[in-house]
């Protein structure tokens, strides 16, 4: 079952939403590319989906629960060579590869297939696209890294705080967020939102796991990762 809530917010309004309720590998350098993935079509809900407009408002967010994707009832590891195939935008389910990042701010793209074992351990992903979107959204992108380290502390794991930030071209939005089974999508950065849809949904996970996580250079190099 899917639950969608939409609404349109203003930096600095909370608002309340309606929800339904192995092998031999190559080593790789800390240069690699992301894998490819399938474009997957963007259910944003249509006419029934909630809807609140506040006045003056500068960003329209789509929250969305999804389904579990891959093996059940707990997602498996598969080689970081994998192409995968999620099927949410941005992906937020299914099998992953063996290593999942360090929770921490990347200036760089980050496989999903490694991302999503984070998200698996109950971390939240944040991800934005600024192709084309000038300096507005580099700001943005500064006002998000200001934000993370002010974010209510991890009710689990305590001073840390299980959050990926990282850019991604290949969003179709400019940013996006995930957690287990559930994302956001917004046209702008408000951190209203991202702050209530981290608190709704780190941890929130069957396996809520704190620290650990490899460094970028060692996410595929068929020495630690696999």
């Amino acid at each position: 079952m899917k639950s969608i809530a939409r609404w349109r917010v203003a930096a600095g309004s909370l608002l309340a939403f309606a929800a339904c309720g192995g092998g031999n590998v190559t080593p790789r350098d800390a240069a690699y590319e992301p894998m490819p993935q399938e474009p997957a079509p963007v259910d944003t809900g249509g006419d029934n989906a909630d809807t609140t407009t506040v006045d003056g408002a500068t960003c329209a967010v789509v929250i969305e629960q999804h389904p579990q994707e891959g093996a059940q009832p707990y997602a498996v590891h598969v080689p970081c060579t994998s192409q995968t195939n999620y099927q949410t935008v941005p992906p937020s389910s299914g099998d992953h590869f063996q290593c999942w990042p360090e929770y921490r701010v990347f200036d760089v793209p980050v496989p999903w297939g490694n991302l999503m074992h984070g998200m698996e351990h109950g971390a939240v992903v944040i991800v934005y696209n600024c192709g084309g979107a000038g300096q507005e959204c580099l700001d943005e992108v500064a006002r998000a890294q200001a934000f993370i380290p002010n974010l209510p502390l991890d009710p689990t794991c305590g001073a840390s705080r299980r959050v990926i930030l990282a850019p991604d071209p290949t969003l179709p939005v400019r940013w996006a967020a995930s957690a287990w089974t559930w994302t956001l999508q917004a046209d702008c950065f408000d951190e209203t939102a991202f702050a209530q849809f981290y608190v709704d949904h780190v941890g929130k996970t069957y396996e809520d796991l704190c620290g650990g996580g490899y460094p970028y250079a060692n996410l595929c190099d068929g020495v630690l990762c696999n």
